[in-house]
């Protein structure tokens, strides 16, 4: 199969994966104090940067889908562009660094997203973003830390992401 027929696949994959999950898990996707369990796909910048774009389209479709309107459409989906890229950056071809893998979509979304929840539904500033990232830690590093373990030992998953890179 043709290399960029591939990775458009694995992204669309990703983007699908990430939207099916956003919207089977919709009550806790879409709420003020908010816990999206499809970041836990976060970590897949660690193996290959086609989940970028896999990434920021299915944030994008859930966004749009989503309860919270063109800003969440906007600012959500660029903050999980920016957090895919910066994982990227920072843990791409470095084992060592695995375990930062969630760290830029914890970080960043718990800032952005919980000033963006603050202001849009008038809640407080410090419990919004406390909250939002206490949601993303728990899909970021106890959903996702593991699915990262788990991918890196199960041989097919991690062939899927070399051979695309």
């Amino acid at each position: 199969m043709n290399r960029n027929i591939r990775r458009l696949t694995v992204a669309a994959m990703i983007a699908a994966v990430y939207l099916v999950l956003t919207m089977l898990f919709y009550i806790t996707s879409f709420q003020p104090m908010q816990s999206r369990l499809a970041e836990a796909l976060t970590v897949l910048p660690y193996f290959t940067p086609v989940a970028i774009p896999g990434l920021f389209v299915g944030c994008i479709l859930a966004n749009i889908l989503g309860g919270n309107g063109i800003w969440d459409v906007v600012i959500g989906s660029l903050s999980s562009l920016l957090a895919a890229y910066l994982t990227y950056k920072l843990t791409y071809n470095k084992p060592k660094r695995k375990w930062l893998a969630p760290l830029p979509a914890v970080v960043i979304n718990a800032v952005s997203v919980g000033i963006m929840l603050s202001v849009l539904n008038n809640l407080p500033l410090f419990a919004t973003i406390l909250s939002v990232g206490l949601g993303q830690i728990l899909a970021c590093y106890v959903l996702g830390f593991p699915l990262l373990l788990l991918i890196e030992r199960t041989r097919k998953l991690n062939e899927l992401f070399k051979d695309i890179s």
